[in-house]
């Protein structure tokens, strides 16, 4: 448990410097990895006033150097923390914080008499300061993106409820908007890059298996990487090795769907007899198909694994033809 902590917090960490370092809005990345990629409904709710009363609370009522984080519940500061960070809770505080305090799919309320030393950062929520001049530190910034907030409470209250999304309108209008997407983006990789797009799709055919566990063990050494910097390095410098890691890997995933895509689509044409030498069928066909399987409850999990698995793979295997065929 305290493994887990450490390494929740040092995420959390590594989000909130990576943000301050980019100072742009994460809009298009939530909207992208938890709109196309995850199934779980991210339709925005209604604005939360104030902490619920009811959800569980994280109380610190003496003054210690310790750093929180925490999902699922609120934190109360009453005493004293070096910094707060939470997943899926509120945190209002009443006594004093001296470093960050930062939040994912909650508010941060600053209650009157109390004092925040770092910045204070938001992620699905906002900010409520009760004195039109709260205690802060001179210099420190205010950064709140105020989207998603109840899909990411819900998330961290309930983490196995984005296994087995909810079937309703809102759920099929997304993975609509998502088979139109992918379909767009499938068609615009064949057409700008088909030499890299057809190579792919010959490894895939020829050793998939290959492709795959090379992928697993590319993934694996990423994660680690990822983990130990953020845990030995600089806040600046792993939210760098953060930054990194996490462009590396969505562009592997981009590239092994719009791969697995195509070569599940001829396959498929391939099956049903279809005399058709399409690029735009297959990649129509390939997209349903993996829409279809990244919608099923619980397995979704698994074909996302398999589709990071691929495109690490891929990248690793792309110019080893003789080591993918030996």
């Amino acid at each position: 448990m305290l493994l887990f902590k450490k390494f929740l917090f040092f995420s959390g960490r590594s989000v909130i410097m990576t943000l301050r370092l980019c100072r742009v809005k994460p809009a298009i990345f939530l909207f992208l990895s938890l709109f196309f990629v995850c199934p779980a409904q991210v339709f925005p709710g209604p604005e939360r006033d104030s902490a619920n009363s009811a959800e569980p609370l994280t109380v610190i009522d003496e003054s210690s150097d310790q750093q929180v984080a925490v999902v699922g519940r609120n934190v109360v500061v009453n005493g004293k923390a070096r910094e707060v960070f939470v997943f899926g809770g509120d945190i209002i505080v009443n006594g004093t914080v001296d470093g960050d305090v930062g939040v994912i799919g909650g508010n941060v309320i600053q209650n009157a008499g109390s004092f925040v030393g770092g910045d204070v950062i938001v992620i699905g929520g906002a900010y409520r300061p009760a004195e039109s001049n709260p205690g802060r530190a001179m210099g420190k910034e205010t950064i709140v993106f105020g989207i998603f907030e109840d899909e990411l409470r819900e998330i961290g209250k309930n983490p196995a409820s984005i296994l087995s999304p909810t079937l309703s309108l809102a759920f099929l209008a997304q993975r609509l908007i998502s088979v139109i997407f992918w379909f767009l983006i499938t068609m615009i990789f064949s057409t700008i890059a088909p030499g890299a797009v057809g190579r792919a799709i010959a490894n895939i055919r020829l050793s998939t298996m290959k492709v795959v566990l090379y992928g697993f063990g590319g993934l694996l050494t990423v994660i680690f990487l990822v983990v130990a910097g953020v845990a030995v390095l600089p806040d600046y410098l792993s939210a760098l090795v953060w930054l990194m890691a996490f462009i590396v890997l969505m562009l592997a995933y981009l590239f092994g769907r719009v791969a697995l895509q195509i070569t599940v689509g001829k396959r498929i044409l391939k099956l049903i007899n279809w005399n058709i030498h399409s690029e735009s069928a297959a990649a129509i066909l390939g997209v349903l198909f993996w829409t279809l399987l990244l919608s099923l409850p619980y397995l979704w999990t698994v074909a996302l694994l398999l589709i990071f698995a691929a495109g690490v793979g891929l990248a690793v295997t792309g110019r080893r033809q003789g080591v993918i065929a030996s």
